[in-house]
């Protein structure tokens, strides 16, 4: 267990360190971090691999460069299936565009048994694959291969016609086809089975306690030593940035106001010395970070005292200033970051959610050009013409986003469909709208308000008219 508590507080360290190196523009010294954390922990998908796939991203936007001739040589190999994952994720991160890159992490990752990581890499190089002009054939057999090895029999499925459509006259594909159709249905059939289902559950808690764990691992001794050592390498060195983001954060740590205001002014007043955005940046996540812990306190003290005017009052005043705090430092992140579509899919978004729709829209459609928010800023557009009453518009959109997103069963399927759906019944066509709404019956009937528009428009269909 000691052994245990130590790689989780190495991993955490070095996520932190690379953190606070890309808050202030230092990239490749956050790659290095990323991939130390990463060595203690492969599979930490939320705190490693998908913040350096953001950071890759934002780097290229700022004109970084790609690896050099002795970097590619140097990192295409390792001695273990950890090693190899490690070092194509290093070249990724300098080359997000470059897909064999993403391929050689997907091959790494499944080796290795990382299944949360390549999910994810397998997913990314799918959809990436689908988008460009000529998709690779190759890439579609190692997709089919590694969804295959990881159990994910639909998308192995779903890989495998993509080959097919490449090279129709394939007999081995169409032999294979058929072999993963039978071992999904297989695998579909293990749940039938009572013992095979309630491991399945009982190991999924386990991971979900795990994760918990490892999130409060930080006392509060520890959070006021953090502190104490910030301000001590500040005071050493107080024109390097990273000691200034160091000194932020760990205050910002201790979740108090008098922490967080301190962490903020420190930043804010950097910034104007500076003229820095990155420091107003920071700033600026931790004001939000600040709103919106004291607005789960007040919904916390509303629970407790459910008649409180006061409480309730505070709630509104709180969920206000948090929405405006947003929206000003969105639009400040698109001002300073213009090429940066992560920043502008944020900033889009915030605006949907005020109902600023036109303002919102050609910002989404610039998002799309990023493979990773490509299905969500088309499911985000086809909301916006939605309630703007562009019903011909929004269903357009939602098919196009249906029909460019292989992965047929999940979340984001079925909202898409729904939506779809929900255009159609908007627009009078029940038939069109039902038919969609009973497929995803069929597949989660749970699924929102799904069963009872089914009943809704059964019923209004046997109807006599009048």
């Amino acid at each position: 267990m000691q052994d245990n508590n130590e790689e989780i507080a190495k991993e955490r360290v070095f996520f932190e360190r690379a953190r606070e190196a890309a808050e202030s523009g230092n990239y490749d010294y956050a790659i290095e971090m990323y991939l130390g954390g990463l060595s203690h922990a492969p599979d930490a998908l939320e705190e490693g691999h998908l913040p350096l796939c953001e950071l890759a991203l934002h780097r290229k936007g700022k004109g970084g460069q790609k690896p050099t001739m002795m970097e590619r040589v140097k990192r295409l190999r390792g001695k273990t299936p950890l090693e190899q994952m490690l070092n194509a994720e290093y070249l990724f991160a300098k080359d997000p565009d470059h897909l064999p890159y993403a391929e050689a992490m997907l091959k790494a990752a499944v080796a290795g048994g990382y299944n949360k990581m390549a999910n994810w890499i397998a997913n990314l190089v799918f959809q990436t694959n689908n988008a460009i002009q000529k998709p690779s054939f190759r890439t579609y057999i190692l997709l089919k291969d590694s969804y295959k090895a990881l159990g994910e029999f639909d998308k192995a499925l779903a890989a495998c016609q993509h080959a097919s459509r490449l090279k129709p006259q394939d007999k081995d594909l169409a032999d294979e086809f058929k072999n993963l159709s039978a071992e999904m249905t297989m695998a579909s059939g293990k749940y039938d089975q009572e013992g095979d289902f309630r491991q399945s559950i009982k190991d999924r808690e386990g991971q979900e306690i795990l994760h918990a764990t490892q999130g409060v691992m930080k006392s509060q001794d520890y959070r006021m030593l953090a502190v104490k050592h910030a301000r001590d390498e500040l005071a050493q060195n107080p024109n390097l940035s990273r000691n200034i983001f160091n000194l932020a954060q760990a205050l910002s740590d201790l979740q108090t106001d008098k922490a967080d205001n301190e962490a903020i002014e420190l930043l804010e007043n950097v910034y104007k010395a500076k003229s820095d955005f990155s420091f107003k940046q920071r700033a600026g996540q931790l004001r939000i970070k600040q709103l919106k812990r004291k607005l789960r306190e007040a919904k916390t003290a509303l629970q407790a005292n459910p008649d409180s005017a006061e409480t309730k009052s505070s709630i509104e005043v709180l969920s206000a200033q948090l929405n405006n705090t947003e929206l000003e430092h969105r639009q400040l992140c698109v001002q300073n970051y213009p090429t940066d579509l992560q920043v502008k899919y944020e900033y889009a978004d915030c605006l949907f959610h005020n109902k600023r729709h036109d303002e919102a829209i050609p910002l989404f459609q610039e998002a799309q050009k990023d493979p990773r928010r490509r299905i969500a800023a088309m499911n985000k557009i086809g909301m916006c013409f939605f309630l703007k009453g562009w019903l011909a518009d929004a269903s357009d959109v939602f098919k196009r986003a249906i029909d460019s997103y292989e992965i047929k069963e999940d979340h984001i399927a079925k909202e898409l469909r729904y939506n779809l759906a929900r255009t159609y019944e908007e627009q009078g066509d029940a038939d069109k709208a039902l038919e969609i709404y009973r497929k995803i019956a069929q597949i989660d009937f749970a699924y929102q308000d799904v069963s009872q528009r089914v009943n809704k428009l059964r019923k209004q269909k046997n109807e006599p008219t009048s």
